[in-house]
Formats: C-alpha cells, sequence, structure tokens
C-alpha cells in the first residue's frame, strides 16, 4: 500500500513541514468543539446574552479537564450562544477556513441537533446553517464538507428516533449517522434500534467507542450497530482478538490524540499507542475532535504527536493516506487525493 522507498528518506528535520503541507482528510471534528473563546463571545454579543467567563482569558482558562464528562459539561455551556442559522453557518464556515488551511481537503464533520433542540432550536436551523457553510467552503477555500448527524449517547433510543425523523427532511445534507457524547454507562447496543434504522434508510454509520469505555463497545459497534468506522478506538490494543478483527476487515479509526491527553486518557503523548496501531497494522487516522477546547486543529494533532512517539514519514503517508481511504467520498476522488499526497511526498523526497 505504501512505496516503501519514503521510509527514511524524509529528513527529521523537515517532517514537520511535510506534515503541515500533505494533503489529508478529517474524519472526526465536532462542529460545536470548534467554537473558539472569540467566536463564542461575538456570538453572544449579537445574541445578547452574557456568559459566566468575564474575558476570553478567563474562558479558555477554564478548559482544564479531568475526563471526558467535565469537558462535556463546558461544551454544552458553550452551545448556548448558537441561536440562529447565520450562527452555526459561521461557526462552520471559520472551521473550514481553519481545515483548508492545514491542508485538509475532505472534512467529515460531526454535529447534533438534540443539543440545540433542547435549548428550543428547529432542526431545520442547525442543518441549513452547517450545509450552507459546507457548499459555500468547497468554491472559497476548495475543500469538500460533508455532514454526519450524532446521536447523542446519554439520552435515550427513543430520543434518538426523534431526532433522526425531524432531521429526515434535509436527508440529502447528510452523509452518516454517528454515536457520541458520554460513553462509560451507554454501549452501542442501547441504540441497536436506531441504526438498523439509518442503515435500512442508507447512512453510512460511525460511532465512538473505546475512548474511555471498554473493547467490548468497539465489539458492540461493530456486530450490534454495523459500523463502517471506529471513532477513537484507542482501547482496542487490550483486546488482541479484536485488534485482528480490525486489521482484517480494515476497520478504520479516527483517532484524536491531543483530545485523548486533554482528558486524560494517555497521561502523556509519549505513552500514546497511536504507533502501536501502526505497526499492528490498524487503519489509523489523526483527527482534532474538538480543537477550540483540546488545544490544537488536525496539523498541531500530527506535529505535536510525531514528536513525542518518534514517527517518521512513512508513518504519515500512512496516516494521511488511511484517511482518504476511510473516508465516505467516492472512489475516484479518493485516487485523487491520493495522488496529490504522491506528489506532494515525491517533492519533499527530492
Amino acid at each position: 500500500m505504501n512505496p516503501p522507498s519514503i521510509v527514511n528518506t524524509i529528513s527529521p528535520e523537515r517532517l514537520p513541514e511535510l506534515l503541515r503541507a500533505m494533503p489529508k482528510a478529517e474524519l472526526h471534528m465536532h462542529i460545536e468543539g470548534s467554537l473558539e473563546p472569540e467566536l463564542m463571545f461575538q456570538l453572544a454579543q449579537r445574541n445578547g446574552l452574557s456568559l459566566r467567563y468575564p474575558s476570553v482569558e478567563a474562558l479558555r482558562g477554564a478548559y482544564v479537564f479531568d475526563n471526558l464528562q467535565s469537558f462535556l459539561d463546558i461544551y454544552h455551556e458553550g452551545t448556548l450562544v448558537l441561536k440562529t442559522e447565520q450562527d452555526f453557518y459561521d461557526m462552520t464556515h471559520a472551521y473550514l477556513a481553519r481545515a483548508a488551511a492545514d491542508h485538509v481537503v475532505h472534512a467529515e464533520v460531526f454535529f447534533d441537533t438534540q443539543t440545540h433542540t433542547g435549548h428550543g432550536l428547529p432542526t431545520e436551523v442547525v442543518i441549513q446553517g452547517l450545509h450552507r457553510a459546507c457548499v459555500d467552503a468547497q468554491a472559497e477555500f476548495g475543500i469538500s464538507a460533508s455532514l454526519i448527524l450524532c446521536f447523542l449517547r446519554h439520552l435515550s433510543e427513543q430520543e434518538a428516533f426523534e431526532c433522526l425523523e425531524q432531521a429526515l427532511p434535509w436527508r440529502d445534507k447528510i452523509v452518516g449517522i454517528g454515536l457520541a457524547s458520554s460513553e462509560v454507562g451507554h454501549p452501542p447496543e442501547k441504540f441497536a434500534k436506531v441504526f438498523a434504522r439509518c442503515k435500512e434508510l442508507g447512512f453510512r454509520l460511525v460511532a465512538h467507542a473505546g475512548e474511555e469505555g471498554p473493547p467490548a463497545y468497539i465489539w458492540s459497534a461493530l456486530d450490534v450497530l454495523k459500523v463502517e468506522r471506529i471513532d477513537h478506538g484507542v482501547q482496542s490494543l487490550k483486546d488482541p482478538a479484536l485488534v485482528a478483527r480490525l486489521v482484517k476487515d480494515r476497520i478504520p479509526l479516527t483517532v484524536c490524540p491531543l483530545s485523548n491527553l486533554k482528558l486524560r486518557v494517555f497521561p502523556t503523548l509519549a505513552e500514546h499507542n497511536l504507533g502501536a496501531m501502526l505497526d499492528a497494522g490498524i487503519v489509523a487516522t489523526v483527527n482534532s475532535d474538538d480543537p477550540a477546547y483540546f488545544g490544537g486543529y488536525i496539523n498541531q494533532n500530527f506535529t505535536q504527536t510525531f514528536t513525542a512517539l518518534g514517527l517518521n514519514s512513512q508513518h504519515a503517508y500512512t496516516l494521511a493516506r488511511n484517511s482518504f481511504e476511510a473516508s465516505f467520498i467516492d472512489a475516484s476522488e479518493k485516487r485523487r487525493h491520493i495522488e496529490r499526497l504522491d506528489t506532494v511526498l515525491a517533492h519533499f523526497m527530492e
């Protein structure tokens, strides 16, 4: 799959430049998690709202998390400033501009409507704002983007069904269905019926599993929910039989190293298992998860993780290629992006 001539041909000094310049896809990024404090304050002012933090600096200083739940508490508070279709547009436009600057050429963007309908907003306001920004970004920045609707797993399956029904009038604007929010205590099988319905409707299926939850959650996501991709999946290496399954079936994992560090899934980046995943033959990818909260967009995830783990240009190529192979774009688009990746690599090898 990977040109063997790449191995160790690009010097460590040039590796950060390669990581930033190579085309890549981002497959695990929650759009509400890209809401930077500056924009949060702007939207609050526009909508006549006050935040409980006196300044951008105070808000950013509050981004210290002990676990997933402590993050979710402040994350959901931040969503309160989103009130209009234009708010969702502006948030998405800002992320896609930043992603394009990081040489992301395709993004599959997670969003949820349940948070916002819980605040009294119509589903249409959310989806139309997000989708309009995706369309404009293609023309403006040359980045393609599609939307994945995530059910919130701390809520009931019945509420997920209601969310699905509310979104179906705009189903042409949604490529896939995912499962997010608090993992522990909410196993994938809780959503077996609604995911079966989504499969019948032709949606692509993904789910968060094995971030804080056990490897058993990854098995359930694959065998009960029938997902095509696992979001996070870092606990998979604790189960050799699961690793064999992931490798054999080429099930992609959308790994988010700085998120894992910030939420204390790993004590340090040097202890992250991304390198071990690649060595095992797992189709891993690098993503930013909630970049405004976790201290880095996709290129920071690449550069900081490569420094911490001592990864090389072969790993870089593999991860970037995996991101296209794991995406939901069609085969011709995948080939086009991989050819572009090959061209960039060839330039660095000259």
